[in-house]
């Protein structure tokens, strides 16, 4: 995942610039806490400002992409975290852990180093009715192969919330359904690049070839013109907060 990474972050900070309105989310579940880690932070996407920030990635290429800022940066995995117990007051980790080799083990470790509250923005490998799937039929198994679910996070950690994050239709964040009202985009070679899940499917040629057809055709607007008037849309992706 590593070396993915390495080869993602080419672009990474350009196309997966955060969107202001999810950041408010991340930043309100973290509540009053002055030191945060951020773990799998790549391009530093969704740190909050006016606190203490250590971040952690293992992708050199990524943290290479980063923005100056007073954050610590430290690279290292989510499984190995080099800090003593209960070094931070709250923690976050913002579509990361999926990637994780771990997951468990990585999340002990968040839990190790973290006095109060972790955040993670990740995805219900549950939900359904995310349109792209129709297209990309492989989407479906590789979440439910590789995201935890909602219950893995409950059992990893206690008592958590659970809250939908709705995806602006304009959103800035170049994820997986950060386009799901400008469907288009998902023909530009170098959108994709960015988004892990079109690495691990690989040949998506027949997909891709469906969509331009529908979108020449009128068929995409046909079934799903009803996004047209939607500012916001439950794409699946989750808020998990401890308690």
């Amino acid at each position: 995942m590593n070396r993915l990474y390495d080869t993602i972050g080419l672009s990474y900070a350009d196309l997966r610039r955060p969107d202001q309105r999810i950041a408010r989310q991340v930043e309100t579940a973290l509540g009053d806490a002055e030191t945060v880690l951020n773990v799998g932070a790549g391009t530093g996407s969704y740190e909050p400002s006016g606190r203490r920030i250590t971040a952690v990635d293992p992708s050199a290429r990524m943290i290479g992409q980063r923005s100056a800022s007073d954050a610590t940066v430290i690279q290292a995995s989510a499984e190995n975290l080099p800090f003593d117990d209960n070094s931070f007051d709250a923690a976050m980790a913002v579509l990361t852990i999926h990637h994780w080799s771990d997951k468990e083990r990585g999340v002990a470790e968040i839990r190790r180093v973290t006095r109060g509250k972790i955040v993670f923005l990740t995805y219900d490998p549950s939900f359904r009715g995310l349109w792209l799937a129709e297209y990309f039929p492989a989407l479906v198994s590789l979440d439910e192969d590789q995201m935890p679910t909602m219950t893995d996070f409950a059992r990893w950690l206690g008592p958590v919330s659970v809250s939908p994050v709705p995806v602006p239709h304009d959103c800035t964040d170049g994820f997986l359904a950060g386009y799901w009202r400008r469907p288009a985009a998902y023909l530009d070679e170098r959108v994709r690049a960015a988004m892990s899940c079109f690495w691990a499917m690989g040949d998506v040629s027949e997909g891709l070839a469906k969509l331009a057809n529908d979108l020449e055709s009128g068929g995409w607007d046909r079934r799903h013109g009803r996004f047209a008037g939607l500012e916001a849309l439950d794409c699946g992706y989750r808020l998990v907060e401890s308690r």
